[in-house]
């Protein structure tokens, strides 16, 4: 283990490896993928209820990681949040879009503006909104919570639960398979295996 995780990760297999390896964008759900999918309401004194969601850091350096090397980021989700809103603010997300059941209208939306095919495109999702998104793209992939038809539509499961390091997962798999994690693992100090 490594504070507090233990170091399993998605067998980065041939095929795996060919589809990770063309990624210019990574897109994701929010609930139940960026976060464990729990919703907490506070209410305040004047009556209005203030949501709260917790978000991992890992995953977020790991999406600051893609950022930094090329590779954009974006949600698409069906809740609007303002905490969600935050987080992708404070990830320089290029593409947010909250309040969508209807995923393929906005996925369509995302490659027109993103000038990519449906195969230069990585999604994650743990819900049944996910499928249709995970079925266009190039790399769909299921957290290790997602619901039984999202995983056997998914080209791969991840060993971590969404809101616990899916996405870390995710974007190490993309960051390997397109051969940037070892200048990653250099820069921290971190010695590369050989």
């Amino acid at each position: 283990m490594h504070n507090g995780r233990e170091e399993i990760f998605v067998t980065l297999t041939d095929s795996l490896r060919a589809r990770a390896a063309g990624i210019e964008l990574l897109l994701m759900d929010v609930d139940g993928v960026m976060t464990d999918g729990r919703l907490y309401h506070y209410p305040r004194e004047d009556g209005q209820v203030i949501e709260i969601k917790g978000f991992d850091s890992q995953d977020g350096l790991a999406l600051n990681w893609l950022q930094a090397r090329g590779i954009r980021t974006g949600l698409i989700s069906g809740r609007v949040s303002a905490g969600a809103a935050e987080r992708a603010k404070q990830l320089n997300m290029t593409y947010v879009y909250q309040g969508h059941l209807e995923k393929i209208p906005i996925l369509e939306e995302i490659l027109s503006q993103a000038k990519v095919r449906p195969e230069q495109v990585a999604y994650i999702g743990d819900d049944l909104t996910d499928i249709v998104v995970i079925n266009r793209v190039g790399l769909g992939v299921a957290v290790a919570n997602a619901r039984p038809e999202v995983k056997s539509a998914a080209h791969c499961v991840t060993t971590a639960r969404g809101g616990s390091g899916a996405v870390r997962e995710v974007a190490e798999m993309i960051l390997q398979a397109r051969g940037m994690w070892d200048a990653i693992l250099a820069h921290y100090e971190v010695p590369v295996a050989k």
